[in-house]
């Protein structure tokens, strides 16, 4: 597909690394395409960074007809720059289209039109240790009408913004606190879709824990309220003994592409990995025999979060002394190691531009 390129007439100050933060400053261009039922996808362009203007009506104000996909590009040392799995996520945002009732985009067209953005921003990609690119695709429905209905018209758009850390802590160990009043999602719901509803849901939760100091929570099932599922922004791992244990992909749990990373890195180094139900019961006697050596979370936007105290019932428990573990300094070296092109790809994940 061809894709219009439109000049901004003046260009922004790129910013210093140690002002980044997440996800708050933006690049100069974003990418849009439109997708209706008789054109199917087109109009592709790449725009100066700008609101973007909705009609009163429009689908996704009223019914959430909307999906996202969160990747980031990086610098090597080399000075050029890399993806790390992208036609996972667009695998992923099909996935979460089809459960909305969303258009799904070709993968050849996603993977085009992600390479063409990402070459036209890459002077925003930054190269300070622990930075990168975060890449922000995301769609929505955009019907003119207040019927209840497939989409019908759509809109894809890609976003950038130069990030660091996602927690302020870093990679020290962060505070969760497990949560047993609302749930996140249901099997046959939305939950293994990335859509926004998922999040949106889950801000109240999100909000009792920050006020008690921790950083997220961990989600229960939505049924038994008995199984542990996520954390709020990532999935969840615990070394217990020597398994590894997270939790089975069950229909409510985002099919998170680190997650998939780290255990196929764990695997590969020969550890006892189990996809499979885990009971807050176990884990709860697990924190209280001391057999819970480590505990992290894993995703796009922080990568390997090492867990350092888990609350439940108001009773706190320190996971390792409150220090990153062995197994989980190995993942954050190693994923991050092939993600800046520091050490060598033999999983062949990196997409270089």
């Amino acid at each position: 597909m061809d894709i219009k390129f439109v000049k901004a007439d003046v260009l922004k100050e790129k910013p210093d690394s140690s002002t980044l933060g997440f996800g708050k400053i933006f690049t100069d261009y974003m990418f849009m395409m439109d997708y209706s039922r008789e054109e199917g996808w087109h109009d592709a362009r790449i725009v100066p960074f700008a609101p973007i203007a909705l009609h009163p009506a429009s689908t996704v104000l009223h019914y959430g007809s909307e999906i996202f996909e969160g990747l980031k590009a990086y610098r090597r040392k080399d000075g050029t720059v890399q993806l790390f799995r992208p036609m996972e996520n667009i695998r992923r945002m099909n996935t979460s289209a089809e459960r909305l009732c969303l258009p799904q985009i070709p993968e050849d067209l996603a993977l085009q039109v992600l390479t063409e953005f990402v070459k036209t921003e890459q002077d925003w990609t930054p190269s300070a240790d622990g930075t990168s690119l975060y890449l922000r695709p995301f769609m929505f429905g955009n019907d003119e009408t207040l019927g209840v209905h497939a989409v019908h018209n759509a809109t894809y758009v890609i976003i950038a913004s130069p990030v660091g850390s996602y927690y302020k802590e870093g990679i020290n160990p962060v505070k969760i606190m497990i949560e047993d009043e609302d749930v996140r999602a249901v099997r046959g719901g939305t939950g293994y879709a990335k859509c926004g509803g998922n999040y949106a849901a889950s801000n109240r939760a999100g909000e009792r824990a920050e006020r008690k100091g921790y950083s997220q929570v961990l989600w229960l099932d939505g049924v038994e309220r008995k199984y542990i599922e996520e954390v709020g922004a990532m999935n969840v791992m615990f070394k217990i003994g020597d398994e590894i244990v997270t939790p089975m992909l069950s229909g409510s749990i985002l099919p998170g592409i680190t997650r998939k990373s780290c255990l196929e890195v764990l695997r590969s180094k020969g550890y006892k990995v189990s996809e499979r139900l885990l009971s807050i019961d176990e884990l709860a006697k697990a924190m209280e025999d001391g057999t819970l050596k480590e505990a992290w979370g894993c995703g796009t936007a922080a990568v390997i979060s090492p867990i350092g105290e888990l609350c439940y019932k108001d009773t706190k428990y320190a996971v390792n002394n409150g220090e990153i573990g062995e197994v989980t300094q190995m993942l954050y070296d190693t994923l991050t190691g092939i993600q800046w092109g520091k050490i060598e790809d033999e999983f062949n994940w990196t997409y270089k531009l």
